[in-house]
């Protein structure tokens, strides 16, 4: 199975009951950003704190 699918599935059943659909998009959508993250990882598209801070200041000007 797809490992996006079965974390979704998996983090779908450790929802509560009665949670919203809003609930149940934001932890989709978290779990996937982890996912996409390590992918990102483990290809070597990595940034450090200092080029990441220089892509932050230039956004704010």
């Amino acid at each position: 199975m797809d490992l996006l699918k079965e974390a979704t599935i998996e983090t779908i059943k450790r929802l509560p009951d009665g949670c919203s659909w809003e609930d149940i998009m934001y932890e989709i959508n978290f779990v996937a950003q982890v996912l996409e993250g390590l992918q990102d990882a483990e290809a070597k598209r990595l940034l450090t704190t200092e080029e990441l801070l220089e892509k932050v200041d230039q956004w704010a000007k």
